[in-house]
């Protein structure tokens, strides 16, 4: 069996100003301790080049929270992975909630930029994950496997070893529900096994992050699952001692 590293991502949305988002920075480096797990924030486009600089050196990693789903030409308000790389980002949220709900982003532009990180070598976190109504209609799985397989039928199933993916259920983002600890383990258990009956080799060394409203309360129950390997966070990904807390109860 793979050990396989833990992660917590921290995903900024449209939050802070350039002092606050380096300072929050410097915040988290100053409290990363000697915690063996991955730790990474996607922070503004805007924001990228600043905070390469603030976390050059240290155990911090850069990640965006998109990624152009073309390589150049005119698209104009689009940011390519090429530009990202140029700073260090090793990470790039694809497929969002946010994105597929507000901007339109399919299953087909998701997997076009998972493709365009890869080819960068950007690890893309792949976001995956129901709505309520999606639910409460069974069609979890469904879903999952629909979101999945855009990736799987353009990248094949090799892309996913330098990959992650972040399972959100889109129902616990931002309402006060949470997932509970063995429902958010059953879905990622189910992605895990579904990318196994592929490669189980793929399966056992992809990390599979729980992005659903993790908080410092309940962040050790989930990541006592086995199969989270970690958060993508949101909210509390925006002060430092928060993040903290999540990242140190891996």
């Amino acid at each position: 069996m793979i050990m396989r590293r833990s992660l917590v991502v921290g995903n900024w949305k449209m939050n802070g100003n350039l002092a606050s988002a380096e300072l929050l920075a410097k915040g988290i480096i100053a409290g990363l301790g000697s915690n063996n797990a991955e730790i990474a924030v996607c922070v503004p486009y805007v924001y990228i080049p600043s905070i390469s600089e603030v976390v050059k050196g240290s155990g911090l990693a850069l990640g965006s929270q998109n990624v152009a789903d073309k390589a150049s030409g005119a698209f104009t308000g689009e940011i390519s992975a090429a530009m990202l790389s140029e700073f260090n980002c090793k990470y790039a949220i694809v497929g969002h909630s946010e994105r597929r709900s507000y901007y339109g982003d399919t299953n087909e532009s998701v997997a076009a930029r998972f493709c365009q990180a890869q080819e960068q070598g950007i690890i893309p976190i792949l976001c995956v994950g129901e709505t309520l109504e999606q639910r409460e209609q069974d069609q979890t799985f469904d879903v999952i496997n629909t979101q999945l397989d855009a990736v799987i039928n353009l990248a094949g199933i090799n892309a996913f070893n330098n990959a992650v993916i972040a399972y959100e259920p889109v129902w616990a983002i931002g309402t006060g529900k949470t997932a509970s600890d063995e429902q958010a383990q059953e879905v990622h258990r189910y992605i895990r096994q579904y990318i196994a009956a592929k490669d189980q080799t793929v399966a056992d060394k992809i990390q599979i992050l729980y992005g659903g409203s993790a908080k410092p309360d309940n962040a050790k129950g989930l990541f006592a699952m086995p199969d989270i390997d970690g958060g993508l966070i949101g909210g509390a990904s925006l002060d430092a001692e928060s993040f903290l807390k999540i990242y140190h109860s891996i």
